[in-house]
């Protein structure tokens, strides 16, 4: 057991955010993300049971994120004409706020085929249980200074 971490945070996804360096990207993906296929070059850690939002605010007591570029945060765009609400992205935005410091326009939006596309790409996908639809959130990492 160690202190000061969140309980939330498994021993396989520190492993995963301590090897992760400057601009690595990391996907905290719903439950309907397709994160084993998407993922297939990247490591797919399994949190299901776990919603995002409280997997986003363990994640950055331990993660920061890049402050070199304009937007560490992007968020998966909801398609057009799909009459969908997304709260959950106030709750993520409360989140950055509180624990980076970081106001909304730290938070781009990608399309939504795009954003499989950059998922694709990134150093890990979490697959959660998260039940909200439009709930995948991509983070890039900064540096750690202290």
């Amino acid at each position: 057991m160690l202190t000061g971490i969140p309980k939330i945070l498994s021993p396989e996804l520190l492993k995963v955010l301590c090897e992760m360096g400057h601009g690595d990207r990391l996907v905290i993906a719903d439950g309907n993300f397709p994160a084993e296929s998407v993922g297939k070059n990247a490591i797919v850690v399994r949190m299901d049971g776990h919603g995002a939002c409280e997997l986003l605010d363990a994640i950055l007591q331990v993660f920061p994120l890049d402050p070199y570029v304009k937007q560490p945060v992007h968020l998966m765009e909801v398609v057009p004409g799909d009459p969908v609400e997304t709260p959950i992205w106030d709750e993520y935005a409360a989140i950055i706020q509180k624990r980076a410091g970081l106001g909304r326009e730290a938070i781009g939006h990608i399309e939504r085929f795009a954003f499989y596309k950059e998922a694709a790409q990134t150093y890990a996908i979490i697959a959660t249980g998260e039940g909200a639809l439009y709930a995948n959130i991509m983070l890039q990492k900064g540096v750690v200074t202290d």
